[in-house]
This record gives structure tokens, sequence and C-alpha cells, in this order.
């Protein structure tokens, strides 16, 4: 596994490399945003993770992250910066962050959420078997078509691309269609009980979601609010009406 570093401190850089080399990681280093780019986009193979600090000479992580995001939707982003408001956070996710985490940092901890976020996208891109069940290729609700395999949400002729954790949800409540789900449910099933996610950041996440398969994200029929719990999908609200007239 690969991984690229974008840190502009250099003993925080080097204990990083170090610590991911001694875990059996190939690791790249880049002080800036540009040479993080410049590393990304020309890397073969291609790196399987990028970690990622927000305060950088000249370019931010933030628009790093969003040239990343760019060029690959999919690759998983972890953010590690000293910044702890929840407006950092709640930024750094709308430019496609998948996890973040604040410095100083407990490494073993960073080990583990580095592990589990390439083994999500592994899971999520492969055609291995889930639940006993080989995981469908796609999926398709009120003219919606979801793409497993490559990311895409197909909606009319309009094509979106998800990031990894963004499909995670998505596939999350699709596999749990019509349960309500507490946020407190959301976080441990989909990000770990460890991540450093807010219930305004999940919120955050729905919405990005809301924009792309609902018509009308002020007003959703899929993804639906569940007042002081959290969220409830529904494939089809048609139905959902129809079996509520004939009861």
């Amino acid at each position: 596994m690969k991984l690229l570093i974008v840190e502009d401190e250099t003993a925080l850089a080097d204990g990083l490399k170090f610590n991911f080399e001694q875990e059996g990681y190939m690791v790249e280093l880049a002080g800036d945003g540009p040479t993080a780019l410049g590393c990304f986009q020309s890397a073969d193979p291609p790196f399987d993770l990028v970690i990622l600090d927000l305060m950088l000479p000249g370019m931010s992580g933030y628009e790093t992250c969003q040239s990343i995001r760019a060029i690959d939707n999919q690759i998983p982003v972890l953010v590690l910066s000293a910044r702890t408001l929840s407006e950092d956070k709640a930024q750094a996710f709308d430019c496609g962050t998948d996890q973040y985490m604040a410095k100083p940092f407990a490494l073993p901890e960073l080990l583990s959420r580095v592990r589990n976020l390439i083994e999500r996208r592994t899971v999520l891109t492969s055609s291995a078997y889930s639940n006993g069940k080989r995981r469908r290729q796609t999926y398709e609700f009120s003219g919606i078509r979801v793409d497993f395999d490559t990311f895409e949400v197909i909606v009319g002729q309009s094509i979106h691309n998800l990031t990894t954790m963004e499909m995670q949800l998505l596939c999350y409540f699709i596999e749990n269609e019509k349960l309500v789900l507490s946020r407190e449910q959301i976080l441990k099933d989909v990000w770990g009980e460890t991540a450093e996610i807010t219930t305004r950041s999940i919120d955050n996440f729905v919405m990005r979601l809301r924009k792309l398969i609902e018509s009308n994200p002020s007003d959703p029929r899929h993804i639906l609010s569940v007042r002081g719990t959290g969220y409830r999908f529904i494939a089809d609200p048609n139905a959902t009406a129809s079996a509520k007239i004939a009861n």
C-alpha cells in the first residue's frame, strides 16, 4: 500500500514516514500543495490514501484536497490538522475529506484509521461478497442509478462522482432501506466509533447526497429526517404513500 503524506513540518513528516514504513507501507512526502499534486499525478503505482495537513505554505490543504478530488474522487483523504474548530472540520468535509484527526494525535489511532479507510475502499471497489451475498454492481430507484464500481450516481443525463465515504454512506442507507437510523448508529457503522465526526458533519454528508439524488433537496423524498433521531432511506416514496392510503 502506498501513502502520500502532505505535511510542511519536516520532523513530523519524517516521523510519520518512518512509522508507516515500519508497518509495511510505501510512503512519499510533500511539503506543500503543488508538490503534492505533482506527486499525485505522476505516481506509479497510484497512491492508496492521502494524509493531508490543512495549514500549508502557498496552497491550503482545503485547496489541495479539492484539486485531488478533481483528479480522483475515490481515494481516501484523511486530514491531520491542528485546527479543531467545527467550522474547520465542516469545510474540510465539504472539500471531500473522508476523515479528520486533530493534532496532537495518538499514533496507534492514526494507524488504525488509515488501515480501516483503505480496507473500506477495497471492499467497496471489489467484487467480494458482503454479508454472505455477492455485492451488487448497480442499484436503481426512482430513475436514479447508483454504480458501486465507478462510485457514480446517474440522475437523468447527469453523472455525479462520489467520494469513498459518500458512497459508503449511500450504500449504508440502501442496505438499510426503510429503517430509522440514528446518527449514533450511522457514526458507528459508517465511520467507526473513534472517528472525530460530529452530528453536524453527518448532516453535511447527508445534505451533499440529497443535492445529488433529490429533485428538491429542501423537501427530500428519499433520505428523510427523523426528528430527534436521524434518517430513513425510502427508495420508492410513491409505493410508501400508496401503502399508507391503503391502510
